[in-house]
């Protein structure tokens, strides 16, 4: 079913934010975090908010990191190289924001669970909170992602990991993120003791409407 509930702007934590409220009554509180990728905003991964299941909070946050106008980020990447090179300390910053947010999050909406998930440099971050502050998260959704080799060192005991659930969706053609880093991401969770819900879909960088049945069923089937 899709929600007909209204977005409403938010500016009382640490970033500002989107927020579609779960429908009333539900049992247990849920909630899913959007982060979105390098020069966008918090309006873009919100546009999916009508395909989660009305028993989520979706919350939609805008990165600390100005690139123009409308445009922001959670670190400054470049790819002179062929490959992304980060800005190691704007992402330590904004690791330290996201936890500060979801927490306060936490606290407002007086949650049971919290589901991160983002596209790109949003489900980098994802993967990074997932995997170095499990106790904050219940699961992780990574859209067109990787895992950061800066951050691998910082990844907690496995033990602690055990009941993170990850859910990864990358396109085949993806030429910017190529699909050998979802090949490696899945490798590297297993390894940890984590079997993701894995999806390889024939497309390019992007969020197709299979993809979104995809997350929508996967939210439903979480106990």
């Amino acid at each position: 079913m899709e929600s007909q509930q209204t977005n409403v702007a938010e500016s009382d934590l640490v970033l500002k934010y989107l927020v579609r409220p779960a429908v009333a009554g539900v049992e247990k509180q849920k909630a899913l975090i959007l982060l979105h990728g390098v020069g966008s905003n918090e309006q873009d991964l919100m546009s999916l908010a009508p395909y989660i299941p009305e028993n989520f909070t979706v919350i939609s946050p805008r990165g600390p990191f100005v690139l123009g106008e409308k445009r922001f980020a959670w670190y400054q990447v470049g790819f002179s190289t062929g490959k992304p090179e980060i800005n190691a300390a704007q992402e330590s910053q904004s690791r330290n924001i996201i936890q500060e947010f979801v927490a306060q999050v936490k606290a407002k909406y007086n949650l049971d669970e919290v589901y991160l998930g983002g596209f790109s440099q949003g489900a980098i971050m994802s993967y990074t909170i997932g995997l170095t502050q499990p106790e904050l998260v219940s699961g992780v959704i990574a859209f067109s992602g990787r895992i950061l080799e800066e951050i691998r060192p910082l990844v907690t005991d496995t033990d602690k990991l055990k009941n993170l659930n990850v859910l990864i969706a990358h396109g085949t053609q993806d030429g910017t993120l190529p699909v050998h880093y979802a090949r490696e991401a899945k490798v590297f969770l297993e390894g940890k003791g984590i079997t993701p819900d894995y999806h390889e879909l024939n497309m390019g960088h992007q969020i197709t409407g299979e993809l979104i049945v995809d997350v929508r069923d996967w939210l439903k089937n979480l106990t």
